[in-house]
């Protein structure tokens, strides 16, 4: 509450004399809270509430400016010091809210095409030093979390040495098959949450932790989601869509189709391991438990990959080993 009372002053500082309305609006996985302002003449604002000694602003800030060829918030003030943003009000209807209202697969397709043309003017801008790297130490560290957290803590089962050597054997291939895709911007949390249903382009939100990486890895986030599970009909048409419009773009992706659809899923393994690791530690470690139910999703979608693939078969084998096989076929490629 007080840290409220601290926002409440601090806005009304920045408005003086002007009766507004502060409700909750939304939460993150991490430490940031946002609450929206409402002005006598009906319009709104978000503020961000961002713990200082437990969060930065500054990346949320930096990003947004490189990031400003997408439809992003304008941020309006910003008081690092104390963790407070005044940001513009992109709407309450996540494509998320708009997916569950809408259950048409015509509706999702349209959602989902909107959604890589922003992506793709995203990454037609793209230039090296303006972002941080995704580097092979960052990749590594994110997987890290799938045997520390989800292993180790969720199973209480740490990896046996024979079970490590398994990690040991498909991991690096991961990583180098990341590494040598076309490096772009990448938001990193590309999903249907943090997209926001707008007039005009979808609003894009949670962009704070963006970096310069594998270009295949946004497009992993949208259509192998956490919260939501497409059909793999539609997945891989929207692949082929967003492969066709980034060659047209002129965007390096690979010449084959097919070759381009291995990056594509190959880039999710590392993405699903971190994701399932973040999510037990989310538990674990900060006492947030509604983030745990959407763990075996991530399992599925790796089990199903890794048995697609030769050389990924001893990934494929420690988590049967951790977690069954309960697991349909897709398409193989």
């Amino acid at each position: 509450m007080q840290r409220l009372a601290q926002l409440k002053q601090w806005l009304s500082d920045r408005h003086p004399g002007i009766d507004l309305q502060v409700a909750f609006a939304a939460a993150d996985a991490d430490f940031r809270r946002y609450f929206r302002a409402t002005f006598p003449d009906g319009s709104t604002r978000i503020l961000m509430d961002a713990q200082p000694d437990k969060m930065d602003t500054a990346p949320y800030a930096h990003a947004r400016e490189v990031l400003a060829m997408l439809n992003v918030p304008q941020i309006y003030a910003h008081d690092r010091e104390q963790g407070f943003m005044e940001l513009q009000d992109l709407g309450n209807v996540t494509y998320m809210a708009a997916l569950q209202q809408e259950s048409e697969p015509a509706t999702a397709r349209l959602l989902l095409l909107e959604a890589i043309d922003s992506l793709i003017e995203m990454q037609r801008a793209s230039r090296p030093g303006a972002l941080p790297n995704y580097d092979r130490n960052l990749l590594q560290r994110e997987v890290d979390l799938f045997p520390e957290w989800f292993a180790a803590k969720e199973l209480q089962r740490p990896l046996t040495f024979a079970q490590r050597k398994l990690w040991d054997a498909s991991v690096p291939l991961v990583l180098d098959r990341a590494l040598a895709q076309p490096q772009v911007f990448v938001h990193r949390d590309y999903i249907v949450r943090n997209l926001m249903l707008t007039d005009g382009r979808p609003g894009v939100l949670d962009f704070q932790d963006a970096v310069y990486g594998p270009i295949t890895y946004d497009l992993v986030s949208l259509l192998r989601d956490a919260f939501i599970e497409f059909d793999e009909e539609l997945v891989l048409d929207i692949v082929v869509r967003y492969w066709e419009k980034a060659r047209k773009a002129g965007l390096p992706v690979a010449a084959n189709i097919d070759d381009f659809y291995r990056d594509f899923e190959w880039m999710g393994v590392q993405r699903h391991l971190k994701v399932a690791g973040i999510f037990c530690r989310l538990w674990h470690r900060d006492g947030k438990e509604r983030y745990l139910p959407e763990v075996p999703r991530f399992l599925k979608y790796l089990k199903k990959t890794t048995r697609r693939y030769q050389e990924l078969a001893p990934l494929y084998q420690l988590l049967v080993e951790l977690d069954g096989d309960e697991v349909q076929s897709g398409f193989s490629f």
